[in-house]
């Protein structure tokens, strides 16, 4: 039982990822279904809510548009000791001046992309997943004094709990193809609706996430809920989404903040959590 299981013989996120929601389990898992049989995320970021509940559900689906991450995922699943080895390596010889030699890299097969993406997650600044408009990585060096690169631990666990799950490129609205009854619980986590003109980071990728891809998820929401899929899905406090989901559950979290370009406005606030159950 989970229960006679130390916390370290848990899988857990492998990535820091700006909106990761380890933190916010311990008010989220209430709110989880009791019963389903197939797990679709498709927006898997961090994977908190996966490896949470990786034990559960028969099958687990995990997606999502950014290629790097999706391609990091399949190694860790697929690639675990030769991923450690490279990472280990990475760890050797980090510095400044090979954060940004990293940085700028174009690695030549999937395993040695997937530990580059983790190096620089490990090492740059806020743990912040972030492209250009021309899908280049573009985040500085962070201020570590050792930074964790090569967690083996952690990514051996990740690797166990990743092997009962599909990992595929994929955008959001595709998970109509496959959840289709009260068996299949979808989680979704978007980039958040921005709760002010100065807070308009909505996207991880070279993709961009506003109102007009808010709507198209509300949509596929709705048509997951009609079929009797069990739907759960986090976003910013906002009058627009609070609209938006109007016919749904609507559930007010406290969330902390911890990316803000101003130290002092990072803190607890306000978040949604929105079920079709």
């Amino acid at each position: 039982m989970l229960s006679q299981v130390s916390k370290e013989d848990l899988p857990r996120p492998f990535l820091k990822w700006a909106g990761g929601k380890s933190r916010l389990i311990p008010t989220y898992h209430t709110f989880f279904p009791n019963d389903f049989q197939n797990y679709y995320e498709p927006f898997i970021g961090g994977g908190a809510v996966f490896f949470y509940l990786y034990n559960r559900p028969k099958e687990a689906f995990l997606t999502d548009i950014n290629s790097e991450l999706i391609n990091t995922y399949n190694c860790v699943k697929n690639h675990l000791y030769e991923l450690i080895n490279i990472l280990q390596y990475h760890e050797k010889q980090h510095n400044k001046d090979y954060y940004y030699q990293m940085r700028t890299t174009v690695e030549d097969s999937e395993v040695k992309k997937a530990a580059r993406l983790i190096y620089l997650n490990k090492t740059c600044f806020n743990g912040l997943y972030r492209e250009n408009s021309k899908g280049k990585f573009n985040v500085p060096m962070g201020r570590y004094k050792k930074p964790n690169i090569c967690d083996s631990s952690s990514l051996r666990l990740a690797s166990l709990a990743l092997q009962s799950a599909e990992i595929k490129v994929r955008s959001f609205e595709h998970v109509l193809d496959d959840a289709i009854n009260e068996d299949d619980f979808v989680y979704f986590d978007p980039p958040y609706y921005p709760v002010s003109s100065t807070s308009n980071f909505t996207s991880y990728s070279r993709y961009s996430f506003h109102e007009k891809e808010q709507n198209q998820l509300r949509e596929v929401f709705g048509e997951l809920a009609k079929r009797g899929v069990k739907v759960m899905l986090s976003n910013s406090d906002t009058s627009f989404i609070r609209d938006l989901y109007k016919e749904f559950h609507i559930h007010t979290v406290l969330a902390g903040r911890s990316i803000n370009s101003n130290a002092k406005k990072r803190g607890v606030i306000n978040e949604l959590l929105i079920t079709s159950y």
